[in-house]
């Protein structure tokens, strides 16, 4: 387990990625209510920072190309990408957030 302590849950703004660096790990928080989603922070089709792109009611949307990921599963919901990108467990302690960037929940 690679857990780290990321930001305070109220520092992210509901639907509006944020883009941080865990060590040498890219990720990208979206906050949707209470929940939090934890992706990795490249376009899987043009590696472009998802963080620079929106949160659309297809997931997050690369501002490159348009390609969208699904919050929950990292899988492309629009070309041009074909590729999932990783999706990390969170875990919210009263108002601090952890992502586990170990291993990927989806692969």
């Amino acid at each position: 387990m690679t857990l780290h302590r990321v930001c305070s849950i109220t520092e992210l703004d509901d639907r509006k990625p944020a883009g941080f660096e865990l060590g040498d790990t890219p990720v990208v928080l979206v906050r949707d209510g209470e929940a939090v989603h934890a992706l990795h922070d490249l376009c899987s089709h043009a590696e472009v920072a998802l963080s620079e792109g929106e949160v659309t009611k297809k997931g997050i949307e690369c501002w490159l190309h348009g390609s969208c990921f699904d919050l929950s599963t990292g899988a492309p919901s629009s070309l041009p990408a074909t590729e999932p990108v990783d999706v990390y467990a969170v875990t919210i302690t009263g108002e601090d957030v952890y992502v586990d960037i170990g291993t990927p929940t989806n692969r």
